[in-house]
């Protein structure tokens, strides 16, 4: 696809240094977002990565042509390098190009150095990597500080910063961004139709669902269902990652005694997923009071899913949770990482089955009238409109 797409031209470009499709909270985003800009705004590109299962090019929905970017290299900084080159040598052949959209600095860096540049630019921000990276890699001081150099390059030079949470928004004013360049589109969720109960789902189980990541606060989650093992519930755990990414809470489980009490899946279709949590008594999301939670805040997928499709997430208390459950006829908030405070929310909801069906009646209908993806949508294509007007 190298070759054949520099003949193309283009008008639009999203892009994404995520594996897409994927089962990652992510890959939902770049679905809807990527969808209705690149085929507005047709002919569209969408570049993001690839794995050994993904084709390197295809034509996706709506004539979108998507180039993924491969690579076997294992260090995430020398690969982040090589996709930013092969973006800026594609964009070097691009001179139709109108609108490029990029979810990081990757994907940024590139864009905003394009000598050819004539289009506009829209950073979408949700989360940087030199707060996301220390949780998953050891990184120098020194690098750090050249990752927040690159990142206060994107947020100068884009035309407008897009964010999913007043969080999110603080945190980048404070850091030197200006007010009135930002603007917050929130996530949102479908509401599907009612979906049969998956056949081996247990009869009563509470649902953690998304990436393992170290701030989601799983190991909480764990230690409060080792105070729950004298009721007949389970916990049902949908990894969006490959089971080796769960070896040490799988580990951590056996060890505190709770092997039998968890069902573990991992990278469920959308559709699954949407069962398994669609029917579970509630679901969590036990978020850590760190600094990624806290200072540049978030906006957990998995809230707006599970409220979605009825039912009620009971959720770390901070900022980044009451921007959605702003009310106790919404769901129920607790002090993070209190694991005797979780597992106390669980009994007694367990105890009230009328009252939390009426939440998550209540949830449902919140996302259906503030949160859908139609709405998110269209915030956006009113955004681009806006900006395309200015040329």
């Amino acid at each position: 696809m190298y070759f054949w797409t520099m003949e193309q031209r283009y008008t639009s470009l999203y892009t994404a240094f995520d594996v897409f499709p994927s089962a990652k909270g992510a890959a939902t985003h770049i679905h809807h977002f990527a969808n209705t800009l690149l085929k507005t705004y047709s002919k569209g590109m969408l570049y993001v990565l690839g794995d050994e299962k993904l084709p390197e090019s295809e034509t996706w929905e709506n004539g979108i042509d998507v180039w993924r970017f491969k690579s076997e290299n294992p260090n995430f900084l020398e690969r982040t390098e090589l996709y930013s080159e092969q973006l800026l040598f594609w964009l070097r052949t691009q001179p139709n190009l109108k609108i490029c959209h990029f979810r990081d600095i990757w994907g940024g860096v590139p864009i905003l150095l394009n000598p050819n540049k004539r289009y506009k630019t829209i950073f979408e921000v949700n989360a940087l990597p030199s707060i996301e990276l220390p949780y998953r890699y050891q990184i120098s001081d020194k690098i750090l500080k050249q990752i927040s150099q690159l990142e206060w390059f994107c947020l100068e030079n884009a035309d407008i910063i897009i964010v999913p949470s007043q969080i999110i928004q603080k945190f980048l004013i404070q850091k030197g961004v200006k007010p009135s360049k930002i603007q917050i589109i929130t996530n949102g969720a479908e509401t599907p139709e009612k979906l049969p109960r998956p056949e081996e789902a247990p009869e009563k189980y509470v649902i953690y669902f998304g990436a393992l990541q170290s701030w989601q606060g799983v190991d909480t989650l764990l230690r409060s269902f080792r105070l729950l093992q004298d009721t007949d519930l389970k916990l049902v755990i949908c990894s969006s990652h490959k089971p080796r990414h769960s070896k040490a809470y799988v580990k951590f489980a056996e060890k505190i005694g709770l092997e039998e009490k968890i069902i573990w899946k991992y990278q469920l279709p959308k559709q699954e997923l949407y069962a398994w949590v669609e029917h579970a008594v509630c679901s969590v999301a036990p978020l850590k009071e760190c600094s990624r939670n806290l200072e540049q805040g978030c906006s957990p997928l998995k809230v707006f899913e599970s409220m979605a499709v009825g039912t009620p997430v009971i959720a770390s208390d901070m900022p980044v949770t009451r921007d959605i459950i702003d009310s106790e006829t919404l769901g129920k908030l607790i002090r993070a990482d209190r694991p005797m405070e979780l597992a106390r929310a669980i009994r007694i909801w367990l105890s009230y089955p009328e009252k939390v069906k009426e939440i998550g009646i209540n949830a449902r209908k919140h996302i259906e009238a503030f949160f859908s993806w139609e709405q998110k949508k269209t915030e956006l294509l009113e955004a681009t409109k806006k900006l395309l007007d200015q040329i």
